[in-house]
């Protein structure tokens, strides 16, 4: 069960280690875009080219689904980036139902914990399987794998690498339980634990106030997606700015916050420490480009401002 381009990797090293999947269950069908044109899950983009059997439930309690769910007959559930899941259904094969989380439980439950865990400036992180219970990630843990977050790695990269290293949990999971020698250890609950929020515009704009390790930090572990955004104003023009790329420079200056200093190929907003050296970016309406694509197109006064 899972649906965006991260359980792809779990499921093709499933189907690769030649566990006999029985059915695959991803999201309904949605129109995207500006078109509006329906878009397939990255799941069932697989489950199609494989011919692999697949269930698209909108509701899962149904008595339907449930029902067809039944049917398939599988003695194991595996869960990578889907969705809660009634009791019904987690308790429904022989096995259980395990999860694949993308963080050292139980810190960072949650929607985004590949991206929290560089917004937050984690120096490591990791995966855990675990078997779901009645809330959302808080099940008894298999087991968990751990990994340095380089300080220059964005989410795009992290999430690939936990990709693989998920995969290699999953397949030892699986091992562990055809073998029967699982053994699971209970979350411990405390107030310091960290939390992986949806993502929303909100928490993903730039205060240009805070330092310029938090910024970094911001825009990094939103790159590729969904990219941490700002607006630069410029004279009369004002622009909705999305960042994919930039370093901190460290520096004391007399600049005011958000002032933006360009020379005929960098382009670098003053922060409270320094400076955020702007290496690629994206305009409204426009694809993403490097800095020195942009200066070739556009020009700032002395006035231009990050906010």
């Amino acid at each position: 069960m899972g649906t965006p381009e991260f359980a792809v990797g779990i499921l093709d090293t499933i189907c690769k280690n030649n566990y006999e999947v029985v059915g695959v269950i991803t999201a309904a069908d949605k129109p995207a875009g500006r078109g509006q044109k329906i878009k397939y899950s990255a799941v069932k983009e697989y489950a199609l080219e494989h011919g692999l059997k697949l269930l698209q439930p909108t509701n899962l309690k149904e008595e339907a689904f449930l029902q067809e769910l039944k049917s398939l007959q599988a003695n194991l559930q595996v869960v990578v980036a889907f969705r809660m899941l009634p009791k019904a259904v987690w308790e429904m094969p022989e096995y259980g139902t395990f999860n694949l989380h993308a963080s050292l439980l139980p810190d960072y439950r949650g929607a985004a914990p590949i991206n929290w865990a560089i917004i937050n400036g984690e120096k490591q992180t990791g995966v855990t399987t675990f078997f779901i219970d009645d809330k959302i990630d808080t099940g008894a843990m298999i087991l968990s794998r751990s990994t340095k977050i380089d300080p220059k790695e964005n989410a795009g990269q992290l999430h690939d690498r936990l990709m693989q290293i998920g995969s290699q949990a999953v397949l030892e999971t699986l091992e562990l339980i055809s073998q029967g020698n699982v053994s699971t250890t209970i979350q411990p609950e405390n107030a310091e634990l960290k939390t992986a929020y949806k993502l929303n515009r909100e928490n993903c704009k730039i205060d240009w106030q805070s330092s310029g390790d938090t910024i970094y930090n911001l825009i990094r572990g939103l790159s590729p997606y969904p990219a941490a955004w700002c607006f630069f104003a410029d004279a009369d023009q004002q622009w909705n700015i999305k960042i994919y790329e930039a370093e901190f420079i460290p520096e004391s200056h007399t600049y005011n916050i958000g002032s933006i200093a360009t020379t005929k190929k960098s382009l670098s907003v003053a922060v409270k420490d320094g400076w955020l050296q702007i290496l690629s970016l994206q305009l409204p309406g426009k694809k993403r480009m490097s800095i020195s694509e942009l200066l070739n197109g556009v020009s700032f006064s002395e006035k231009a401002h990050a906010y």
